[in-house]
């Protein structure tokens, strides 16, 4: 809405107000939309990962997959936010997030400008660094009074655009027009992938503190088993974490595709 109150609000603060100001909607989509093939093979992944419980330390299975089910098993406890932090960054490594010349890095924070105010942040918990320092990826958490994640992982996505084109102006290439931010949410240990297509017009409607005359539409795909699945079923249990990891498989390959023009000429 046009005359909706924008404010020089830092990305953690962000919840469904901003997107309204800023003219962005939110479309779910089923997976079979969403991804190239959302039903990626699990062969390349340790099999005890994929059938053994969380915090297993049986003697017979490797020491990779007895570290990540301990991160499981602390992630979906969750007495300490960190504990989802390394859980997520310890999926993204697990399953080749990290190729050469990327870093999987937690708690980076992005400068966001908006409003007129250049001193603002946006605070991803765990995000994708493509060296010499572009954003790739950006993953938020929804924990604790953090019910905003949705909202607050899109203006990640606005700071990585306005950093990712800092970036290429530093290295003498010409900014982009438009780029997608693929992001990740996490309700515990339960997955939800954005694609966030972040134009100049919208970020410049934020930097100026306007309503943008173009809405933006970013598309959600959450990862959910059957209707008698309980709505709060997350990675502990066997047959969700085969279907949230061949969802962070498609989405590796999804993402990759919109990295390439993040990257382009670099």
């Amino acid at each position: 809405m046009a005359n909706a109150i924008r404010s020089a609000k830092s990305g953690g603060d962000w919840t469904d107000n901003e997107l309204i100001a800023y003219n962005i909607t939110v479309a779910s989509s089923w997976p079979h939309d969403f991804f190239y093939d959302p039903n990626a093979s699990l062969d390349d992944i340790d099999p005890a990962i994929l059938t053994s419980p969380a915090g297993a330390t049986d003697l017979n299975i490797s020491d990779i997959a007895a570290e990540y089910l301990g991160y499981l098993d602390l992630a979906a406890k969750a007495s300490q936010e960190s504990f989802l932090d390394d859980f997520a960054a310890e999926t993204l490594k697990l399953l080749g997030y990290n190729e050469r010349g990327t870093t999987v890095s937690t708690r980076y924070t992005i400068p966001l400008t908006i409003c007129g105010e250049a001193n603002r942040t946006a605070q991803t918990d765990v995000c994708l660094i493509h060296h010499p320092t572009f954003i790739l990826l950006a993953l938020v958490k929804a924990l604790g009074n953090r019910t905003d994640a949705e909202a607050q992982v899109i203006a990640v996505a606005i700071a990585a655009f306005q950093f990712n084109n800092r970036k290429r102006k530093e290295h003498g290439l010409d900014p982009l027009d438009a780029m997608t931010i693929p992001a990740i949410t996490m309700t515990g240990t339960r997955p939800s992938f954005f694609l966030v297509p972040v134009t100049l017009g919208l970020s410049n409607a934020v930097i100026t503190g306007q309503y943008p005359a173009i809405q933006t539409e970013v598309l959600q795909c959450a990862t959910a088993l059957t209707h008698e699945q309980r709505a709060n079923t997350g990675m502990e249990d066997i047959e969700y974490r085969k279907l949230a990891l061949k969802h962070f498989l498609a989405f590796k390959t999804l993402a990759k595709s919109h990295w390439a023009h993040i990257l382009e000429d670099v």
